[in-house]
């Protein structure tokens, strides 16, 4: 089985005016070709040894494996957490062109 090129990118942000800056940054630099922005998340995890519960907002970031790497370095300079959530997927199947689509708008004009 081949690595798909194509990944998806899940990013918590602490609200919406920080996740609209990030998916703003991404898609301008063409790092990403789509980000959807999904509020209301609610998040129950341990940090520093204590149980959490905050509301975040998720970003769904639509990239290839190519970019990956440079758009972990670009969250982790901009993300205001200490370690922001950055995980990737593997996208084995899609619509070809929607696939095709992220190709392209990742590509130089």
């Amino acid at each position: 089985m081949t690595d798909s090129p194509y990944r998806l990118i899940l990013c918590t942000c602490p609200n919406n005016q920080v996740a609209e800056q990030l998916a703003t940054s991404l898609v301008e630099q063409r790092l990403a070709a789509c980000i959807n922005i999904v509020p209301g998340l609610t998040s129950i995890y341990r940090w520093q040894g204590k149980l959490e519960k905050g509301t975040e907002v998720l970003l769904l970031i639509k990239t290839t494996r190519e970019h990956y790497s440079a758009v972990e370095s670009a969250l982790q300079q901009q993300h205001p957490y200490e370690l922001p959530e950055i995980i990737a997927v593997t996208l084995d199947e899609g619509s070809p062109d929607y696939l095709r689509w992220i190709t392209t708008s990742l590509e130089d004009v």
